[in-house]
């Protein structure tokens, strides 16, 4: 499996001392050296290509906040993590009403905590992009939909005249009367019915709705190029029951993109039944809140001789939920870069 790259952080800090721990913490988790500014308008040039920004509120020519609200309001901004003074909640939590996605206090809890909040927010931000994808994964298979609907409509309001036709052409070139003339009128005719029967056929074939310009602003579906096929690879079904839409569309995504089908049950009762049916390769869900009486697998029983990989999603520890009975345990938020490919070492172990 290729290497993780490391996420490209910028320290925006004006305190020789915090810059030279922060510097050191990083090293020492091989996340460093940070790209280092001390200003405001330093860290605005410095944007370009940064995953994270390690933000102090006390800056020379602004304030923390003010360099966050130019961040934001950028396109496709990098992640924030705000530096405040120890015990300033207030500043904290309107750092995150304004769009930051984490803070630290300069306190004695800062070499602990760096590394784990970096880790937290690369992860956030992986599966922000993972549900981007998603989305548009969904939008192709509304797109894809449309097609299927276009193309039975055309078998039957274009396809059988269209073969009506083009048998009475065939009937009419293999008259003997027909003249030079008419045989090369009819010849043109029977080959664009030809051309328009093989554009009907490709339609039918496709498998991407992929456009290219047709005119200036007006885009049309490509039938030139070749459809993307279905992945031969098939690894079985996998079972999910995740209440939490946009989770339930990145786990939906990634599984397919290992080559699993992909079934969504909308209650427990639906997934204990679907766990018994032949072809089931993984069960996945997301387990229940990290609080007394909650149920370590949102509910679900997995049978004692299961032919399946039990999969639980979990915030927090992962002890109640395998003891529950999953076989692998995910923390949220996972990293989407490596989900599947845990998953898959777990069905084939070396």
């Amino acid at each position: 499996m290729a290497e993780r790259p490391l996420p490209r952080i910028l320290l925006v800090d004006d305190d020789p001392d915090i810059a030279r721990l922060v510097q050191h913490i990083l090293s020492n988790h091989g996340l460093g050296p940070a790209i280092q500014v001390t200003t405001g308008r330093e860290a605005l040039a410095a944007l370009n290509g940064v995953d994270i920004v390690l933000l102090d509120q006390q800056l020379p020519d602004t304030s923390g906040l003010d360099v966050l609200d130019a961040i934001r309001s950028r396109p496709a901004p990098p992640a924030v993590v705000l530096v405040t003074g120890h015990g300033n909640e207030s500043l904290a939590a309107a750092a995150l009403r304004r769009g930051a996605d984490d803070y630290l206090a300069k306190d004695s809890t800062l070499s602990d905590l760096l590394p784990q909040i970096l880790e937290r927010v690369r992860r956030n931000r992986e599966l922000r992009k993972a549900l981007a994808a998603a989305e548009q994964d969904l939008v192709r298979a509304e797109r894809l939909g449309a097609i299927g609907e276009m193309t039975v409509t055309l078998h039957h309001e274009i396809n059988n005249p269209l073969m009506a036709a083009l048998a009475e052409v065939e009937l009419l070139l293999a008259q003997p009367s027909a003249t030079p003339d008419q045989r090369q009128g009819l010849g043109e005719v029977h080959v664009a019915l030809q051309r328009i029967r093989d554009i009907v056929l490709r339609i039918g074939k496709l498998r991407e709705a992929r456009s290219k310009d047709y005119l200036s602003g007006v885009q049309m579906l490509d039938l030139e190029r070749p459809s993307g096929e279905a992945p031969a690879l098939s690894r079985g079904t996998a079972l999910i029951y995740v209440p939490d839409e946009d989770l339930a569309r990145i786990v939906s995504l990634l599984l397919r993109g290992a080559g699993f089908q992909v079934e969504r049950r909308a209650t427990v009762a639906e997934l204990q039944a679907w766990s018994e049916r032949i072809g089931i390769t993984i069960v996945l869900v997301a387990g229940g809140a990290d609080a007394p009486g909650a149920h370590p697998l949102g509910g679900f029983v997995p049978q004692r001789d299961r032919p399946y990989l039990m999969v639980a999603l979990v915030a927090g520890g992962g002890a109640a939920a395998t003891a529950a009975g999953a076989d692998h345990v995910v923390h949220l938020p996972f990293d989407p870069g490596t989900f599947t490919a845990e998953i898959l070492r777990r069905l084939s172990p070396a």
